[in-house]
């Protein structure tokens, strides 16, 4: 069986550990019966081991209950950042392997629910742990909208990522981002009612700019260019740009200029979100 599971931009500013929107960029795995663990790999990742170590052999051997298979993975998500790929891989990998709830797997293996609910799920996803258990909606996703995604060639672990936060946010901090994650909801509802400070963030975004220095500018020179708003995707480093269609290809050409002046490699691309979630193939 194969599986398809997209990528996913997280966070979304303001809905830290909450809100994320799945994007069309894939990753594929194929899971058949074989006498032993083998293993093919390609795309981003593959120089990663392709062993019994590898997620995706480990999700679907847990998922078959043995590990006599053949798992081959292809995707085109990068690793490393900000863009769901270990999530996107498990839910994958547990789909192709039988796995009656692929989000749960995902969750799981990666710990990250909006992550896993995007790529199970596709669209704009909420998503929370409720009394132990992960549980996820979709959110209304305005049809005309689309994303630009700004990938410096670095990466940077979410590990890295999350011990730059600090261990409490002040109660004004915390109503902030309440007000503007409600705002980013209704805009990305419906991209008339955007405001540019819907993306904007104080528990995370701040913090780990230590990280990635060029992040403010790069996000503040997004929205000149025309995004209806901006923010990390993620952990970082990537870059989100919400834009509505017509605006994408500009914004687009606009962020790879963007690069260059902060002398930052990368590159961008601009992608539609996807609304399926993970698919199954023969």
């Amino acid at each position: 069986m194969r599986a398809r599971a997209p990528a996913s931009s997280a966070n979304l500013g303001p809905g830290f550990d909450a809100l994320a929107v799945a994007l069309a960029c894939y990753v594929e795995v194929s899971v058949e019966p074989a006498d032993r663990l083998r293993m093919a790999t390609s795309g981003f990742g593959s120089e990663l081991p392709a062993d019994a170590g590898h997620l995706a052999a480990r999700v679907a051997a847990a998922v078959a209950g043995h590990d006599r298979l053949f798992v081959e993975v292809h995707s085109d998500i990068p690793v490393g950042r900000g863009l769901g790929s270990s999530a996107a891989l498990a839910v994958a990998a547990a789909a192709a392997a039988g796995a009656e709830d692929p989000f749960a797997v995902g969750v799981a293996v990666d710990g990250h629910p909006e992550n896993a609910a995007a790529s199970a799920m596709g669209g704009f996803v909420v998503a929370a742990d409720v009394g132990g258990h992960p549980v996820a909606r979709r959110l209304r996703l305005d049809p005309a909208l689309r994303f630009v995604v700004v990938i410096p060639d670095r990466v940077l672990l979410t590990a890295a990522a999350r011990a730059a936060l600090p261990a409490t946010v002040a109660h004004a901090d915390a109503a902030f981002n309440l007000g503007r994650m409600g705002l980013l909801v209704a805009g990305l509802a419906d991209l008339r009612e955007m405001l540019p400070e819907a993306g904007d963030d104080r528990l995370h975004q701040d913090a780990r700019s230590s990280l990635f220095p060029e992040a403010p500018a790069l996000l503040e020179g997004l929205r000149r260019a025309g995004a209806l708003t901006s923010c990390w995707s993620g952990a970082g480093p990537s870059l989100l740009a919400v834009c509505e269609a017509g605006r994408a290809p500009a914004v687009a050409a606009a962020a790879e200029t963007l690069l260059d002046e902060h002398g930052v490699v990368g590159h961008v691309r601009s992608l539609e979100a996807d609304m399926g979630g993970v698919t199954l193939s023969a």
